[in-house]
């Protein structure tokens, strides 16, 4: 396993992620990771962070659609690692595996495709974990295409809002939490 940050680089990256209130609707705290994608320091020590429970235990890295694209891509590079974006529906241009999730205001729908020998060992990227359904989701997805989860790494958890249980990833990393 490689080493990680020192915890005061973590310190520094984790307070270049900024709260913005009532974004994208009234009542929410969105979590803007731009200036932390901004300080090329920073963002390395973050992705470096990600995986580092999980180094020589994966073979592709998958990032959800948006910001965990941003992320695996930087992992599946620093790793070595192919890369799979999981997309929101309709998204690809060939035809893909898909899973539908139930959001609390109604459903969605995520894809991807088979673009790996069956049994790829893949480690699951996302950039905020609040209920865990896209993860879920996710999850499912890669049984579908017969891959196996290496595990599952996040840069931030939202604690309270019971992701952490929805998942049920006993290796679910987690790099930064509220």
């Amino acid at each position: 396993m490689a080493p990680t940050a020192p915890r005061a680089e973590l310190t520094r990256a984790e307070s270049l992620i900024r709260e913005v209130p009532d974004y994208p609707s009234a009542g929410i705290l969105f979590r803007d990771i731009t200036p932390l994608l901004a300080d090329g320091r920073a963002f390395r020590e973050t992705v470096d962070a990600l995986i580092a429970p999980f180094r020589g235990a994966f073979d592709v890295v998958a990032g959800l659609e948006a910001r965990g694209f941003l992320l695996a891509s930087a992992a599946a590079y620093a790793s070595g690692a192919g890369l799979m974006p999981i997309r929101k529906a309709g998204k690809l241009p060939r035809p893909a595996a898909h899973v539908e999730y139930a959001l609390e205001y109604g459903d969605a729908e995520v894809e991807a495709h088979a673009d790996f020998p069956r049994g790829s060992r893949v480690l699951l990227i996302d950039d905020v974990l609040a209920t865990g359904g896209t993860l879920v989701a996710a999850h499912t997805l890669l049984g579908e295409l017969g891959y196996a989860a290496a595990g599952t790494a996040v840069l931030f958890e939202i604690a309270g809002l019971g992701g952490r249980e929805a998942v049920g990833d006993p290796t679910l990393h987690t790099v930064f939490r509220s």
